[in-house]
């Protein structure tokens, strides 16, 4: 399988209801449909992993794949936040801020995010309405 995005590529954690709850309120605000989704357990995911040198075995962070660059943890929640527009890129404030403080706010609440929020049995599977916005 050879995994091509048409635009920005969501990577998350199928099984995380906080990552699942994020999906939606990305789908939800993205009139547009310019980003498209892939768990990071999928083939699609696990494939653009691969291709951008990022661990297939370590679901702790979102990834933003825009083109030929990966983004990770605050970077990729900033990023995705500026794709939305306004008001979501005022986020790009938090720029200011240096990247290991970020991402070790990040870590905090990925580390402690199936006992906040809980985890499903199985990944995430799109509606027929949502079908075309995920990588299969």
């Amino acid at each position: 399988m050879t995994t091509d995005p048409d635009g920005p590529v969501v990577l998350f954690d199928g099984v995380c209801n906080l990552c699942n709850g994020l999906v939606d309120f990305l789908i939800e605000r993205d009139s547009a449909g310019r980003l498209q989704f892939a768990s990071l357990q999928s083939a699609a995911g696990q494939e653009l992993l691969a291709r951008h040198g990022l661990p297939t075995d370590d679901f702790d962070s979102v990834v933003l794949v825009d083109g030929d660059r990966a983004y990770t943890k605050s970077t990729a929640a900033i990023r995705i936040a500026d794709l939305l527009g306004w008001p979501y890129r005022a986020a790009r404030v938090t720029r200011l801020l240096p990247t290991r403080l970020r991402d070790r706010l990040y870590d905090a609440v990925a580390d402690n995010r199936y006992d906040w929020f809980g985890r499903k049995d199985q990944c995430r599977l799109p509606d027929e309405d949502l079908r075309d916005r995920f990588l299969s």
